[in-house]
């Protein structure tokens, strides 16, 4: 058994590389997570329908590879169909590997909001660790949840969910990020039919170097319920033909704050709607009315510039007055033809809202 040490930023991983335990079986599991080995390698393995591939009460310092092709079988439920929890723990994508939700099997186009019920794809709850090298198909909706993490990094993960463009995709949210402190998503590709990354609560969160293709954008929120999110970096990302660029979203009649986010040097490319939207009326069936006051503090927008289609728009803001503080503004979108009214823009701010 020999140490590994891993460092990256302020995080350090110790852990130890043994033999180790071949999951290929599913009444394997409970064995392999007990193994001493602290390595388990999840090869070719069918989960049955209906069941949680349960990576959770990890050992700490345990090592998780995925080998082959994970498929699962068919069933309509809601729950979750992979989730792993633990501390200092490595998640690691071998060469070749294919997380394959075949979630076309569910797809209906309506998602969550009716319809089939559908499982969501992967849930992590962890601590000091890192998730590298997944490649992930086709779940039957949200792709990739860190709820409750602290210290963790998710690097080099392919969401592929093209096929949901026309056999009927949706709600196939790309990564979420919510309840956390310190998750780093960096050089990441998803093509979706939902939100690229949505951050709906924690603070210390980075969203770098990744390239979102087909979806809603990268997102802040939508928040509600006394949430908030703090110091937020989203930067060097390219978004192509999703509906929106970026935007900060809070829900009607809401409660929240949003405080720190800087999005930094974002392309846009081929954005259907909005290039970048900043509302507090955010409702799933479309904005409704008046924005409710929702604090949004310290917002930063530098070199985020792109191209909107003709029937979209290159800028909204539709905020409570008095609600938005110290904002920095630096965009340069163009294509958009449908000028739309704002609200609530801080005064005194240059602000390219409406414009061609």
């Amino acid at each position: 058994m020999k140490p590994i040490i891993t460092s990256f930023g302020s995080l350090v991983l110790v852990v130890a590389i043994a033999s180790a335990f071949e999951l290929n079986k599913f009444e394997k599991l409970d064995a392999a997570k007990k193994s001493a080995d602290k390595r388990i390698v999840i090869k070719n393995l069918v989960v049955p329908a209906g069941k949680m591939l349960d990576l959770t009460n990890l050992q700490q310092g345990t090592v998780i590879e995925f080998e082959g092709r994970l498929t699962f079988g068919y069933q309509e439920w809601d729950g979750t169909m992979i989730r792993i929890k633990g501390k200092n723990i490595r998640v690691v994508g071998k060469p070749g590997n294919l997380l394959d939700g075949e979630g076309h099997r569910w797809w209906d186009k309506r998602g969550t909001n009716g319809g089939k019920k559908k499982p969501r794809f992967i849930e992590v709850n962890l601590e000091d660790s890192l998730v590298t090298g997944l490649n992930i198909k086709n779940p039957p909706r949200h792709c990739f949840v860190a709820n409750n993490c602290k210290n963790v990094r998710i690097e080099f993960v392919n969401i592929d969910i093209k096929d949901g463009d026309t056999k009927g995709g949706h709600n196939t949210d790309g990564f979420g990020v919510g309840g956390s402190q310190n998750v780093t998503v960096a050089n990441c590709k998803v093509h979706n039919q939902d939100d690229c990354f949505a951050n709906g609560s924690g603070r210390d969160i980075v969203f770098e170097n990744n390239v979102c293709t087909g979806g809603h954008g990268i997102s802040i929120g939508s928040m509600g319920s006394g949430q908030k999110v703090e110091r937020v970096r989203v930067r060097n990302c390219q978004v192509i033909r999703n509906t929106n660029g970026i935007r900060i979203k809070s829900r009607k009649g809401e409660t929240g704050l949003v405080r720190d986010v800087t999005f930094e040097n974002i392309e846009l490319k081929d954005i259907t709607q909005y290039g970048i939207v900043i509302q507090a009326n955010y409702l799933n069936g479309g904005p409704k009315g008046d924005p409710t006051p929702f604090p949004m503090e310290n917002i930063v927008i530098k070199n985020v510039r792109g191209t909107v289609s003709s029937k979209g728009t290159n800028t909204l803001v539709w905020v409570a007055p008095g609600s938005a503080k110290n904002w920095q503004w630096n965009s340069s979108i163009t294509g958009g033809q449908r000028e739309v009214a704002c609200k609530g823009v801080p005064q005194g701010l240059k602000f390219p809202c409406g414009k061609k």
